[in-house]
């Protein structure tokens, strides 16, 4: 893939394995990557890709002791990478792969604000392929210090877009330039990709409706709505009675809000994701940075689960619905990502303290 799409009719080059080709070149009529004898034996699924998925569901029994209804936490953040991304950035990866659209010695870009890029840069690497991040500021010392260490290429943007003031079609606009200037470069597109919420249709909802009788109310937060997307589709698909919830945060466009500042990378956004449904969505509920915070800590000291900013965001919603969920429901939410990388702000006292003007002790 070069440049963003596909090229199918180009000159056909066979080089040895390390002549070096000129811009613009490639190997065949797909891509530019070594002969196609490098692609054989790489199994897309083997090695630290096996552990991606079958993630456990556990019950939250002591934060929700006298609640009267049942919660279930899907453990995502015990998937290799750390977070539910890995299910998306492995189906995406697979599905050009099979395509003979990327192998080995392709740049994969790709403009994420942490859990994306991490889960891309660990599969990249496992499959001899570059990875490129773009971010911005807003990306946190720790996130940039994993992707330093799998190997992958940070580039910064520095200003917003001038027009929407928002980081991200800032970022976007860097990938596109990325992708001229880099012969055999791949975007996947997070954003507009299908198999992003496709990953979650085929594997993350089937394993909650197999691990549990029945769940009446599903909690997943939103950011670029392929998560939620593909719970809700399957939900709608399999006839299932699920109430899914929609937890964003305040300042967040997603659902037409008002834009404001946003603390935590990973929840909300400044613009109406292409995945969004709210069709498909029962209840919506916002919360503040300041709940979020809250709702972290209190998983943490109750069910010594240590998860991350949008994790904290449910348990909020939770607690907002608390009083109208039905006695005996079963609840399920979706614990996104690890805590590790939120040590300096939600789990910082002093972050805390000077953010908010108290401790959440």
């Amino acid at each position: 893939m070069i440049r963003g799409h596909l090229l199918k009719e180009i000159e056909v080059i066979l080089a040895a394995g390390d002549e070096p080709l000129e811009s613009g070149q490639v190997k065949n009529k797909k891509l530019y990557y070594q002969q196609q004898k490098d692609r054989a034996g790489i199994n897309l699924s083997g090695g630290i890709l096996a552990a991606i998925g079958n993630t456990p569901l556990i019950r939250l029994g002591n934060l929700f002791r006298n609640s009267g209804f049942e919660v279930y936490a899907k453990m995502e953040l015990l998937n290799p990478g750390g977070s539910a991304k890995d299910r998306p950035a492995l189906r995406m990866i697979q599905e050009a792969w099979k395509a003979g659209e990327i192998g080995p010695g392709t740049s994969i870009i790709e403009s994420s604000s942490g859990n994306m890029a991490i889960s891309l840069a660990m599969i990249c690497k496992y499959l001899g392929m570059r990875f490129i991040s773009v971010v911005d500021p807003r990306t946190t010392g720790t996130n940039l210090q994993i992707l330093k260490a799998l190997d992958a290429k940070i580039d910064v943007v520095a200003e917003p877009d001038p027009d929407t003031g928002e980081f991200l079609p800032a970022r976007l606009k860097r990938v596109q330039q990325l992708l001229a200037e880099l012969p055999g470069s791949c975007w996947l597109n997070q954003y507009g990709n299908p198999n992003n919420y496709l990953s979650h249709y085929h594997t993350t909802m089937k394993e909650i409706v197999t691990a549990l009788d029945r769940i009446d109310y599903l909690f997943c937060s939103v950011s670029t709505c392929g998560t939620i997307r593909g719970l809700a589709e399957y939900a709608r698909d399999h006839g299932l009675k699920t109430r899914i919830v929609a937890v964003d945060a305040e300042g967040s466009a997603i659902f037409g809000g008002n834009k404001s500042r946003r603390r935590f990378p990973g929840l909300g956004a400044g613009i109406v994701p292409p995945f969004c449904r709210t069709y498909l969505i029962d209840r919506i509920v916002h919360v503040t940075d300041s709940e979020i915070v809250a709702g972290c800590r209190a998983l943490a000291q109750n069910e010594s689960v240590l998860a991350g900013a949008s994790s904290g965001g449910i348990i909020a919603a939770v607690k907002h619905m608390e009083q109208e969920i039905a006695p005996g429901s079963v609840c399920g939410v979706i614990v996104h990502d690890k805590g590790e990388r939120y040590l300096d702000t939600v789990y910082s006292d002093s972050w805390v303290q000077n953010q908010f003007g108290h401790s959440e002790r």
